[in-house]
């Protein structure tokens, strides 16, 4: 999981991202609101950590220009500005939720898990699986990447189905196979690696986001690069 730390007290900033990386997460950070609005227009994030109080671009003009430009990303404000008026603010401009200084660092992580559960992986539609841009309707058996409708196959379907439901879990040939193809994995056969190539040629292939990674050695797995 990706995320931005914008923050301008730099204590904070390495005690929150030493923290961060070790509980897993891949860190991007700044001091300036500003400097944090390009990052998040010009990466995906899973989340944004954001102060209030910091130069550039205070978090409440940040949040509101990135909601008008149609960032959806989920935005935790971090901030000791703790008055349900400030609260308040901070939710009209955008923000998904609000933690105020001093706080657990335990309940951060909380707090960044269920924001990511938010945007990522089953929706609130039971039949329906997202991750990023990319879209699955279970019923009607419907594929889009940002709009655009993507062809499979039923086997790609159901490669791609398996993929989405363990985003961000690395899965091996043989966890593959006995899912996919309800069988024991043969070492002779690349079928499993054909399949992974027609499926990044369609999900991947025409867009910037590359989301079918191969971990060498190990499987595939669905992640943010």
């Amino acid at each position: 999981m990706k995320l931005l730390l914008i923050e301008d007290e730099a204590k904070t900033v390495q005690s929150l991202s030493k923290g961060l990386k070790e509980s897993g997460f891949e860190v991007d950070y700044c001091y300036d609101g500003l400097i944090g609005k390009h990052l998040a227009k010009k990466n995906t994030y899973d989340v944004i950590v954001t102060d209030i109080i910091m130069p550039g671009l205070n978090g409440i003009e940040l949040c509101k220009e990135l909601r008008k430009e149609g960032l959806t990303t989920p935005i935790l404000m971090l901030t000791a500005l703790g008055d349900l008026q400030d609260k308040v603010v901070g939710f009209d401009a955008g923000a998904d939720d609000y933690l105020v200084k001093p706080f657990e660092f335990v309940e951060l992580l909380a707090r960044i898990r269920a924001l990511s559960r938010r945007s990522t992986g089953v929706s609130m539609h039971k039949n329906t699986l997202t991750f990023m841009d990319l879209e699955m309707n279970l019923d009607s058996k419907v594929v889009l990447r940002s709009g655009v409708k993507i062809p499979l196959t039923a086997k790609e379907f159901e490669l791609l189905e398996m993929l989405l439901r363990n985003q961000g879990k690395v899965l091996s040939k043989v966890e593959i196979a006995e899912k996919v193809w309800d069988v024991s994995f043969d070492t002779g056969t690349n079928v499993i690696e054909v399949y992974i190539n027609l499926l990044r040629k369609k999900v991947d292939k025409d867009f910037p986001q590359k989301l079918i990674h191969n971990v060498y050695g190990m499987g595939y797995v669905l992640k943010s690069e």
